[in-house]
């Protein structure tokens, strides 16, 4: 396990009470629904990151970025410890699609009330926090 824990952005993309998920494939979560995020790169502030990873991951362009909450995320298995900074913006435009086949083998909407499973651990502790999609913070 590292000595430190790395900085991830979850990326709340919304479209009404739609959210947009991507299934994880080839790294840690393999198979589990996860929004789109990554790693926040040196210089880089949170809201970059969240603009950045909606068009490397999803080929989406996002407006009206918010901080949401911050999750600890434990992956005991892989022996990686996260610190995910959850970002929510609204979609403006771009078809959403796989943009990396080796990362992600499916790409849709889905209701915010009916979100599918599995789900990646950052998400799931997102969840149990209670978060409300669009809440104002």
């Amino acid at each position: 396990m590292s000595e430190r824990p790395l900085v991830g952005v979850g990326v709340i993309i919304r479209n009404g009470d739609h959210v947009l998920l991507m299934k994880r494939q080839n790294a840690h979560g393999d198979g589990t629904w996860s929004m789109p995020g990554g790693h926040l790169e040196y210089g880089e502030s949170p809201e970059e990151c969240a603009i950045r990873e909606a068009e490397e991951e999803v080929g989406v362009q996002i407006t009206n970025l918010t901080f949401c909450t911050i999750t600890n995320d434990i992956f005991e298995e892989e022996g990686k410890h996260y610190v995910t900074i959850w970002m929510e913006g609204t979609y403006l435009s771009g078809e959403a699609q796989i943009n990396s086949a080796r990362e992600m083998s499916a790409v849709g909407w889905f209701s915010w009330t009916d979100l599918p499973t599995p789900r990646f651990l950052p998400l799931e502790h997102l969840l149990t926090q209670g978060y409300i999609l669009g809440n104002e913070n």
